[in-house]
C-alpha cells in the first residue's frame, strides 16, 4: 500500500493499524485560528485568567472543539479517498488539554462491510477505532465509519459495522474535571427547551481548516476528487460551527465531555449559510455544575427553498 495513494477499501483488512500522521504540538496560534474560523465563545479557552481561576492552573486551555477536530484530522490517514464519513459514535474526551501539549492519534480498522456498487465502482464501509493521546496521557477515544472506494472488485467483507446509535455510551462523568465553575453564567434554559440560534453563519476557510488539522481527505482539497460541482466541506467544520452556536446558547459551558452520536445527513459546501437549533434533552447535577445532553440540528439555508438538514448531533457538555 503506497502511503500517499491509499488506502482504498480493498487495501484494508480488519485489524489494520494505519500509519500515524505527524504528532501535533498545540499552540496559542491554533486556538486563535480555530476561534477565527468558528467563532466559538468557550469562555475558559478564550480567557486565560478565567481558566486559571476555574482550574487553579497557570496554563491556557485548548478549546475542546479544537481538541476533537485535531483528533479526527490526525485519523485521516485511513480516509484519503473517502467518499463520505457516515457517522461518529461513543466519543469520550477524557480530559482537558492545555496549550503546549503534543498529541498523536492511532487509527485501527475494527470492521468492514461491502456496500452496493455504484455503477462500476465497488465501495465499502470501514469502521475505525480512534485513540488520541498526548504528552500527559490519553485524551480521546471513539469510533467513526467511512465509505471508501475499492481499487478493484468487492473483497467480500460483511462485518456488522452498526450505526451511530448502536454502541453503548461511554462514562462521561469520568471525564469531568474538578474545576470551580462559579464564575460562569448559569444555565439559561430548561430541560426540554429547543432554542433556535438567530445568528446564522457562513462556511468559509474550509480548506484552511482541513489543512490546519492535517485532514488528508482529498474531497476536501479538490473538486476533482468529488462527484459534486463544488469541493466538499469537512463535516467536522459543520460540527465546529454547531459547537460555536451552542457556546452562545449555553454560555456557561466549561468543556465538552463527549459525543453520543453524530450523523452527517447531507453534504456541505464552501459558501453555505447554516443555522442551528439546540434541544436540551437532559440535565444531571454533578459536584461542580451540571452535565447536559444536547441534541443539535444543523441546516443549510437556501433562498426560496426549504432548509436542508446537514447535521444530527447529540453530545454532552459540562456547564455551570
Amino acid at each position: 500500500m503506497h502511503r500517499l495513494n491509499g488506502p482504498y477499501y480493498d487495501d484494508l483488512t480488519p485489524g489494520t493499524v494505519l500509519p500515524q500522521l505527524p504528532s501535533f504540538t498545540i499552540t496559542d496560534a491554533d486556538n486563535v485560528l480555530y476561534r477565527s474560523i468558528t467563532g466559538d465563545e468557550n469562555r475558559l479557552a478564550a480567557d486565560r485568567s478565567a481558566y486559571g481561576a476555574a482550574s487553579g492552573r497557570e496554563g491556557a486551555l485548548v478549546n475542546p472543539g479544537l481538541v476533537i477536530q485535531l483528533s479526527i484530522g490526525l485519523s485521516t490517514s485511513a480516509t484519503r479517498h473517502a467518499i463520505a464519513n457516515l457517522f461518529y459514535r461513543g466519543v469520550l474526551v477524557r480530559r482537558p488539554v492545555e496549550v503546549g501539549e503534543t498529541v498523536q492519534t492511532t487509527t485501527t480498522v475494527l470492521g468492514m462491510a461491502d456496500s452496493r456498487p455504484k455503477g462500476d465502482l465497488n465501495r465499502g464501509k470501514v469502521l475505525l477505532g480512534i485513540e488520541t493521546v498526548g504528552t500527559n496521557g490519553p485524551i480521546a477515544s471513539y469510533q467513526r465509519c467511512a465509505l471508501l472506494p475499492a481499487r478493484g472488485g468487492a473483497p467480500g467483507f460483511s462485518d456488522d459495522v452498526g450505526s451511530a446509535t448502536s454502541a453503548p455510551d461511554p462514562d462521561y462523568a469520568s471525564a469531568i474535571p474538578a474545576w470551580d465553575l462559579s464564575a460562569l453564567p448559569r444555565l439559561p434554559v430548561a430541560t426540554g427547551d429547543t432554542i433556535e440560534d438567530p445568528m446564522w453563519d457562513h462556511i468559509d476557510l474550509a480548506p484552511a481548516f482541513a489543512r490546519m488539522t492535517f485532514n488528508q481527505a482529498m474531497v476536501h482539497r479538490s473538486v476533482f476528487a468529488t462527484t459534486y460541482d463544488s469541493r466538499l466541506v469537512y463535516g467536522g467544520h459543520v460540527i465546529a460551527l454547531a459547537q460555536a452556536s451552542a457556546s452562545r446558547v449555553f454560555p456557561g459551558t466549561a468543556t465538552v465531555l463527549g459525543w453520543k452520536r453524530c450523523n452527517h445527513t447531507a453534504p456541505a459546501f464552501e459558501g453555505d449559510t447554516v443555522s442551528f437549533t439546540h434541544t436540551l434533552k437532559t440535565t444531571e447535577s454533578v459536584a461542580n455544575g451540571r452535565m447536559l445532553t444536547i441534541e443539535t440540528a444543523g441546516y443549510r439555508q437556501e433562498e426560496g427553498s426549504d432548509p436542508v438538514q446537514l447535521l444530527d448531533w447529540e453530545y454532552v457538555l459540562l456547564h455551570r
